[in-house]
């Protein structure tokens, strides 16, 4: 479709954005729904957040997904947010529906989709999460929200567990909650039937390494995800798979969150996964 005066605009906004991938799904989205629309990526320094809400709302830009570092620093310029999205405490997408800013988050959103899409249950399940970083607290709060029976937070610092810990229980009374150092071994494995990472071990940088000790042999029955993308067989899930176990890849939060994101925008549900993957397998990034 060529750009007319019809055409609507969808954008990221973060600091940095060069890098991100966005333009190539969301691009892609529009063309393979027919649906007029361009996305592109804004560079918004951190004292030009309010400024770039105002443009938003005035130029009629549909929605916006928006990083690091502003995911939190949007949220008091919105007119409304998701019930989900204010638990968590911030924000990855924003819907102008017809000068209202309504904020969202797809990120836990994605990663329930990617379990689900596999065929596995969470609810009433017991849930361990490695980490209690942003995609974590997205993550948890997700969880809670799709009825599992337990979570179990894993992290270093004790006190980041501990904030997790309160904000499910305080809006999830059904959920039960415990917190633990990040040492995980074959007793605190023994029924636990969903293992996430959400730490950046395992990444690019730091491929070479485990959040769980490979020494490790896990219940038959333990399902193994990584939110890590990059590699795609991070050195969690080939412990994984040594042990012949389900896993899910990080690769399936990155695109599910997108897909979420271009639902809300054009108010619609698509079936897109497998041609997105294709597309992001063909340029290399995965």
């Amino acid at each position: 479709m060529e750009i007319n005066g019809k055409t609507k605009l969808a954008c990221l906004i973060g600091h940095p954005v060069a890098h991100s991938f966005s333009p190539y799904i969301h691009n892609f989205l529009a063309k393979e729904q027919r649906i007029d629309l361009r996305y592109t990526c804004f560079d918004v320094e951190p004292n030009k957040v309010k400024e770039a809400l105002e443009g938003i709302r005035a130029l009629g830009i549909v929605g916006s997904n928006v990083t690091i570092p502003h995911k939190i620093e949007v949220m008091p310029y919105l007119d409304e947010i998701d019930r989900n999205a204010q638990i968590i405490g911030a924000v990855n997408t924003i819907h102008n529906k017809e000068g209202k800013l309504i904020g969202y988050n797809t990120d836990g959103l994605g990663f329930v989709k990617s379990v689900l899409a596999e065929g596995h249950v969470l609810k009433n399940k017991h849930v361990m999460v490695l980490g209690a970083g942003g995609a974590s607290r997205a993550i948890v709060v997700e969880l809670a929200a799709h009825g599992v029976r337990k979570l179990t937070i894993c992290n270093n610092t004790l006190e980041k567990a501990k904030v997790l810990e309160e904000k499910v229980t305080s809006h999830f009374q059904n959920v039960q909650v415990e917190i633990m150092p990040l040492q995980v071994n074959e007793t605190a494995l023994a029924d636990v039937d969903v293992l996430i990472n959400t730490t950046p071990l395992g990444m690019s940088s730091k491929k070479d390494l485990s959040p769980i000790d490979e020494k490790i042999v896990p219940p038959a029955h333990l399902v193994v995800c990584d939110i890590v993308y990059t590699p795609h067989d991070t050195k969690l899930l080939k412990w994984a798979m040594t042990h012949n176990l389900k896993v899910v890849h990080g690769i399936g939060m990155l695109i599910n969150q997108a897909i979420s994101s271009f639902e809300i925008w054009n108010e619609l549900e698509i079936e897109a996964y497998e041609s997105v993957y294709c597309l992001l397998k063909e340029k290399g990034i995965i």
